[in-house]
């Protein structure tokens, strides 16, 4: 049987594209899952075979992720815009990150991209790619 199409599963609410095998980016997935009591949110990972056809969908390869997505119907959001997106939709207190939109995009992103280019140095590389406990397993794609 075929998998949806990345369009199907777009429309089906939003999604965050993650790095599995990067440390910091399955803490924050962990993070998320804990903290969006209302399950809003649905991880893909990069490496998966839904997440990293929904990556290539919008233009990236997911043998190369530099960043997280947060893919919701038509928009799509990356760097920076992306985490602030994620966070503001968990409500209080974590909304209240959302202040650090009065910094521009073009000063946040390139932090972001620091970041993320040196995230598996800092922060480590899973050999296997984060498994989700069994409670959050209907929202991992």
């Amino acid at each position: 049987m075929a998998s949806p199409a990345p369009a199907d599963m777009e429309r089906q609410g939003p999604i965050i594209l993650f790095d599995a095998e990067c440390v910091l980016c399955a803490a924050n997935a962990q993070f998320v899952l804990k903290h969006d009591r209302a399950g809003h949110f649905r991880l893909a990972s990069m490496q998966g075979v839904i997440g990293a056809e929904i990556y290539r969908h919008h233009g990236m390869d997911p043998k190369n992720p530099v960043s997280l997505l947060l893919v919701d119907g038509g928009r799509i959001r990356q760097d920076s815009d992306a985490v602030l997106g994620i966070y503001e939709a968990l409500g209080f207190p974590w909304r209240s990150l959302g202040i650090v939109r009065v910094i521009p995009a073009f000063l946040r992103d390139p932090v972001y991209r620091y970041v993320a280019r040196n995230r598996y140095r800092w922060f480590g590389k899973r050999q296997e790619c984060w498994v989700a406990p069994p409670e959050y397993r209907s929202r991992i794609l």
